[in-house]
């Protein structure tokens, strides 16, 4: 397989563009062009990988080398055809994942020869895309036979869960098993269309889920994707027309998964499946066009990644990510400031309570995390000019009034995150804490001074979602205060803090710290003494850990407000 090189560059307003977060359409034509060779370089080491003399093993499928001549056939009869099929999202997991296995980096549970063997089926979609008459075998998995970017039949695989079947073409009829293309028994992709873009909704290829192989899941609420998705592009065309043409000349597909607890969107990307994005099914058309906003940011940077370096490898600190319940390395850090970046800027057009406490929380937190890396040391002068136009964007916009509620909001949910996480994952030192344990006074006489912060992240297991509050503030704003109490993994002292019952919260949540190691009552406690302007708040919501730590050093009979009281302040 022959792969031509190709230099690369950005233009200087494009270049400056994407990092400040944006991206027209010329700016993502130049990223596609970088993807373009980044996807033919990994075939090329995958073929490089599977020549013969890796004597890999092919199960009941034709040798490797048949696929690759078939699919080097097919491209040199229509090389754009071949091209958009080589582009296409799964096609690249396929070939990251198929490599990492055959160097043995990764694991899986599929038979390598199926793996390597998916090679047939993407080149018998290339076969058929350029109008070649061809014969192969191609891998069958849980009971499919799927040809990447056109479809898959159920055949009968009578030999277990891998199995294989016969692909035909013969004067334009394809035949997968004795299912024809197009007929029925076919599956074919559903497209999600609008006015300037078509993505096509894949609920089938074994490689959308965007890392490992899985099953077909055939959708039956396809309808409903396409009415999201023509309702979520209006509004992206109408806030941010430039950014709407760019996403769309770069976004291929949307992975379909089941709808998750509303105001709890899932979605996903990855660096080897440019394009794609793996969302549930969103509550409505202003949810789904933020997601493809901030899965299509991810895409962005990872694009801009494979041509610049942003940060240098090796490192392993852990930072703060306000969106995520786990510590995160710098890399996913910096995606995830990008990403949110964008989500920011989508709820800064949108109007309402609930999109000014979204645009409020995003603008912040966004801010909190690049303050978080900006002297890392890792970071290159382009990873600092990157984090730097950012957080200046981001300040200017610190300006722009919102409303009181959804400012107050904004402002409890980005403290309850950022208190809950340094409570389960930041270790303060052992001999602070043993120290201000000897010098507590239960009666108030001798002030407490907390120690500099020299905690270090030690991943912790949330036993809840930290956004639980958040969704309860979420569906106060939107539904009403009665609507909270159904909100997965909500208490009744959280449901009490978010509609104003700060007594019962505070009384709920000391019982739990008295209990004993509560990190998230221990937030909890800081938020409702805060709300009562109680002077204990501070510390709680500023070094929960290390509160909780020396309250379990003194025992747990110990008055938790009396001892965050004793600090001075």
């Amino acid at each position: 397989m022959r792969v031509d090189t190709q230099q690369h560059r950005l233009a200087a307003a494009d270049h400056r563009q994407l990092l400040r977060g944006q991206g027209g359409p010329d700016a993502i034509a130049l990223l596609n062009a970088g993807e373009r060779s980044w996807r033919l370089l990994l075939l090329r080491a995958l073929a490089d990988a599977t020549a013969p003399s890796a004597d890999l093993p092919t199960g009941p499928l034709p040798a490797l080398q048949e696929g690759w001549h078939l699919l080097t056939r097919a491209w040199a009869t229509a090389p754009g055809a071949v091209e958009r099929l080589l582009l296409y999202p799964p096609v690249g997991t396929w070939a990251a994942h198929t490599l990492r296995r055959v160097r043995d980096t990764v694991q899986g549970e599929s038979p390598l020869w199926a793996e390597t063997g998916h090679l047939h089926a993407v080149a018998a979609s290339a076969a058929v895309m350029a109008g070649l008459d061809f014969r192969t075998r191609v891998p069958v998995r849980a009971g499919w036979a799927v040809l990447p970017r056109l479809g898959g039949a159920r055949v009968a695989a009578a030999d277990g869960p891998w199995a294989a079947v016969e692909v035909e073409s013969t004067a334009g009829v394809v035949r997968v098993g004795p299912v024809a293309v197009g007929a029925a028994g076919w599956h074919g992709l559903r497209e999600l269309r609008a006015e300037g873009c078509t993505l096509l909704l894949d609920d089938i290829d074994p490689y959308r889920g965007l890392r490992e192989p899985r099953a077909p899941e055939p959708v039956d609420t396809a309808d409903r994707w396409a009415e999201l998705f023509a309702g979520a592009w209006e509004l992206l065309l109408r806030d941010d027309p430039e950014g709407a043409a760019g996403a769309a000349a770069g976004l291929r597909s949307v992975v379909p998964r089941p709808r998750s607890e509303r105001y709890r969107p899932r979605s996903a990307s990855s660096g080897d499946a440019f394009g794609s994005v793996l969302a549930s099914e969103p509550d409505d058309a202003e949810q789904f066009a933020c997601t493809l906003v901030h899965e299509f940011q991810h895409h962005k940077l990872g694009a801009f990644m494979h041509l610049f370096t942003l940060y240098d490898d090796g490192g392993t600190e852990r930072f703060y990510a306000p969106w995520r319940d786990d510590p995160r390395p710098l890399g996913g850090l910096l995606q995830g400031v990008y990403a949110f970046f964008g989500v920011t800027r989508f709820w800064r057009g949108r109007r309402g309570a609930a999109a000014e406490f979204e645009y409020t929380l995003w603008r912040e937190q966004t801010l909190t995390a690049l303050d978080g890396i900006r002297t890392a040391r890792r970071l290159t002068p382009l990873g600092r000019e990157l984090v730097d136009e950012l957080t200046t964007c981001l300040t200017a916009w610190r300006e722009e009034a919102v409303g009181v509620r959804a400012r107050d909001a904004a402002a409890l949910a980005a403290a309850d995150h950022r208190a809950t996480w340094r409570a389960y994952h930041v270790q303060p030192g052992s001999d602070a804490v043993a120290r201000i344990a000897r010098a507590y006074d239960p009666a108030g006489n001798t002030p407490l001074v907390l120690p500099p912060d020299e905690g270090v992240v030690v991943p912790g297991k949330p036993c809840r979602g930290l956004d639980t509050r958040a969704v309860l503030l979420r569906r106060s704003l939107v539904e009403g205060d009665a609507a909270g109490r159904a909100v997965e993994g909500a208490r009744p002292e959280d449901v009490a803090l978010v509609t104003g019952d700060h007594d019962t919260a505070r009384a709920r949540f000391t019982e739990r710290v008295l209990r004993g190691p509560d990190p998230d009552a221990w937030s909890g406690l800081g938020l409702a003494l805060r709300a009562q302007g109680h002077p204990a708040a501070e510390v709680l919501l500023r070094r929960p850990e290390f509160v909780m730590a020396v309250h379990s050093a003194l025992g747990h009979n110990t008055d938790p407000v009396r001892l965050a009281a004793a600090f001075r302040h």
